[in-house]
């Protein structure tokens, strides 16, 4: 009897520690992936992001409040946000913006994310950002904060509609460059009403009324429509959606002029 009461527990233990053995080795495996993976812990908030590729990188440097360089030498550009230009005509906040990001980002660990497109016509890499400390997208965190505009473009549109409230809610609350203390609000809305901007970039549906139609159509973060004529502030930095041939064919389309343009 005390030959088969050791056996017996002998087996307990045997079974006990295989099963111990198991569960760690099952941690292991769960350990392995969340190491290999780090940035899905991001799609409890941002759903819309599982499944999308992405990656790890380290920012070297920062060129402006929207763009950045990796470890690696590519140039990163945010996707959903536009800065204030530093370079050229600098624009009111610019210096601030691009102040922001490059003591957010240099030298830190990043995930980045991509929609739909890999890179823009200048061969950026396109992407969602995120700071592992931080569980709100850099991207995103700029247009709270006031330091960018809302501006998504097709077909890199799957959280265009953060954004847009990220900026309602930065107007609501005075956040950076919509901001009243300096006297430069009515700056911020003119960088507003050309927001949805990349030099030199031009797309859009053409009206057929005329062979060369040169006022631009746009529609901006709040869904304003807004067409721009040759010579004005934001002709030359605005998107076209459509073109027009006369101010007056843009009117009859529901488009009006810029404010302080």
């Amino acid at each position: 009897m005390d030959i088969i009461r050791l056996l017996t527990a002998a087996a307990r233990l045997a079974g006990r520690v295989m099963s111990a053995a198991i569960a760690l080795a099952l941690a292991g495996c769960a350990a392995g992936t969340d190491a290999s993976r780090p940035w899905e812990s991001v799609w409890s908030d941002y759903p819309e992001l599982r499944g999308k590729s992405a990656e790890e990188t380290v920012v070297e440097r920062v060129v402006d409040g929207d763009t950045f360089v990796t470890r690696e030498g590519d140039r990163v550009r945010l996707i959903g946000v536009n800065t204030p230009e530093i370079s050229g005509s600098a624009e009111y906040y610019g210096e601030e913006a691009a102040a922001y990001t490059e003591r957010m980002l240099t030298g830190r660990t990043v995930w980045m994310f991509r929609d739909v497109s890999e890179t823009d016509r200048y061969g950026r890499l396109l992407r969602f950002v995120f700071l592992p400390d931080d569980p709100i997208m850099f991207n995103e965190r700029l247009v709270l904060e006031g330091y960018a505009n809302a501006a998504t473009y097709p077909p890199d549109v799957s959280l265009a509609d953060r954004f847009r409230e990220a900026e309602r809610k930065a107007r609501s609350d005075g956040a950076g460059l919509w901001g009243d203390g300096s006297g430069n609000a009515a700056e911020a809305e003119g960088q507003a009403e050309g927001a949805g901007v990349s030099p030199g970039e031009e797309r859009g549906e053409r009206s057929a009324s005329c062979p060369s139609p040169d006022i631009k159509g746009n529609i901006n973060s709040r869904g304003d429509k807004i067409y721009h004529v040759p010579g004005s502030r934001y002709y030359d930095r605005t998107i076209a959606e459509v073109w027009f041939c006369t101010e007056e064919e843009a009117q009859a389309a529901g488009f009006r002029a810029p404010k302080n343009g």
